[in-house]
C-alpha cells in the first residue's frame, strides 16, 4: 500500500507545474555553494569589525534612525495640523530634549545621595547579613580593581589622595565629553532625518531597475516604519506605565526617592529579560537600605518581581503578539552580543534592530531562512 501511495503521490506532483515546486522548493533557499558561503562569512565578520572599530559614528547614527521611527508619528501630526516639516521636526526634538533633560535633573540629586551612602552602607550590610559576607567580599574587590584602573592601574602610596583623584575627574570629564559629542551627532542626524528622511528612499527607487524592485523596496520601508514606530511608542508607553507603578510601590512602601527608582524601572526595561534582573538587584539593595535588614524589605521587590511577570508574560505578548514574535534565545544572544559591541546603547538598541532585520529579511527570498530563524 505504501507504494501505491507513493506512486499516487509522484502522480500528483506530476500535475503541479515544474514553476510552482520550484518556487516552493526557493520559498526559503539556503545558500549551497562552498563560495557563496565563504563569502558571505567574510563580508559579516568584516561588516561587524567596522561596526565595532566605528562605533563612535555609526553608534549615533543608528541611534538617530531609531529615534526617528519613534518620533516620526509626532511630526506627521505637526504636517497634518499644517506646520512646516523643519518645524515639527524641530518641536519634536526639543520635546526629546525636554523630557531627557527633566528626567536627569530629577534623578541626578538623588542618585548622587545613593552613591554617597554605598561606602558606608556596605559594611552595615555585611554585618547584617553575615550569610552574604563572601559574595559582598567579592563586590568590594571588584569594586577596588575597577577604582585601580580608573585611577591609573598602579597606585603609588604617597600620593594616594591626589593622583587617583586627578585621574578619576580626568577620566569623567572625558567621559562626559564623549557622551556630549555623541549626542550632539545623534540630534543632528535626527533633525535632518525627520525633515528629508525620505529623499533616501526616493533616489533609491530611482536607481532601482526594474519595477519590481522598486515596488519591493517602498514595501520593505513603509513596513519597517509602520511596525518599528508602534513597537518603540507600544514599548515606551509600557515602559513609563511600569515606571510609574514602581514609583507607587516605593512611595508606598517607605523606600527613599521612589522617583529615582521610578526612572531607573523605566529606562531599564527597554532591555528585555537582563535589565529587570539587574533592577531586581537595585532594588533589594535600596530596600534594605532604607528599611533595613526585615522581611518588608522584600515587599518591594517582590512587588516589581509580579509587575514586571504581568508586563512580561501577558501585557507585551498580548499588545506585540501581532506584529513581532521573536525567538528568545535570538533576543537573549542579540542583548549579549550588542552589549559586547557598544555597551549599554548596544543593549538598548538590540531588540530594535534585531526587529528591523527580521523585517528585512521576511521580505527577501535570499535572507527568509535567516528571518524564519528569528521567529518565535
Amino acid at each position: 500500500m505504501s507504494a501505491r501511495m507513493v506512486e499516487v503521490t509522484d502522480a500528483a506532483r506530476a500535475d503541479i507545474p515544474p514553476v510552482i515546486l520550484r518556487e516552493e522548493r526557493e520559498d526559503m533557499p539556503l545558500p549551497t555553494e562552498p563560495r557563496t558561503i565563504f563569502l558571505g562569512g567574510m563580508f559579516l565578520l568584516a561588516s561587524l569589525a567596522a561596526l565595532y572599530i566605528a562605533s563612535p559614528i555609526v553608534l549615533p547614527v543608528v541611534l538617530a534612525i531609531v529615534l526617528k521611527l519613534l518620533l516620526q508619528p509626532l511630526v506627521r501630526l505637526t504636517d497634518r495640523a499644517g506646520l512646516p516639516r523643519a518645524l515639527g521636526a524641530l518641536l519634536a526634538i526639543i520635546l526629546l530634549v525636554a523630557a531627557l533633560a527633566g528626567v536627569v535633573s530629577g534623578v541626578a540629586g538623588p542618585a548622587a545621595s545613593w552613591a554617597g551612602k554605598l561606602p558606608e552602607a556596605l559594611p552595615q550590610i555585611q554585618h547584617q547579613l553575615a550569610f552574604l559576607a563572601r559574595p559582598i567580599a567579592s563586590m568590594e574587590w571588584m569594586m577596588g580593581q575597577l577604582q585601580s584602573v580608573a585611577g591609573g592601574g598602579v597606585s603609588v602610596p604617597q600620593a594616594s589622595s591626589e593622583h587617583p583623584s586627578f585621574n578619576m575627574m580626568g577620566a569623567l570629564f572625558s567621559g562626559t565629553a564623549t557622551v556630549a559629542a555623541g549626542l550632539f551627532t545623534t540630534l543632528v542626524v535626527l533633525f535632518y532625518l525627520l525633515v528629508s528622511g525620505e529623499t533616501f528612499l526616493r533616489r533609491l527607487v530611482e536607481i532601482l531597475p526594474s519595477f519590481a524592485e522598486k515596488r519591493q523596496a517602498v514595501e520593505i520601508t513603509l513596513d519597517i516604519e509602520r511596525n518599528i514606530s508602534v513597537y518603540l511608542v507600544t514599548v515606551t508607553l509600557i515602559n513609563f506605565v511600569v515606571g510609574v507603578l514602581t514609583f507607587a510601590i516605593m512611595w508606598v512602601c517607605g523606600v527613599a526617592n521612589p522617583l529615582l527608582w521610578g526612572v531607573i524601572a523605566f529606562v531599564v526595561n527597554f532591555v528585555p529579560i537582563l535589565g529587570p534582573m539587574v533592577a531586581i538587584a537595585i532594588f533589594l539593595m535600596a530596600s534594605v537600605l532604607s528599611l533595613g535588614v526585615t522581611w518588608s524589605a522584600l515587599l518591594p521587590v517582590g512587588l516589581y518581581f509580579l509587575i514586571h511577570v504581568v508586563e512580561g508574560e501577558l501585557v507585551t505578548p498580548m499588545l506585540m503578539a501581532r506584529r513581532f514574535t521573536i525567538n528568545p534565545v535570538a533576543v537573549i544572544l542579540a542583548l549579549i552580543f550588542w552589549y559586547w559591541m557598544w555597551g549599554v546603547p548596544g543593549a538598548v538598541l538590540a531588540v530594535p534592530m534585531l526587529a528591523i532585520t527580521k523585517l528585512v529579511c521576511d521580505e527577501l527570498r535570499p535572507l527568509r531562512a535567516f528571518g524564519h530563524f528569528l521567529e518565535a
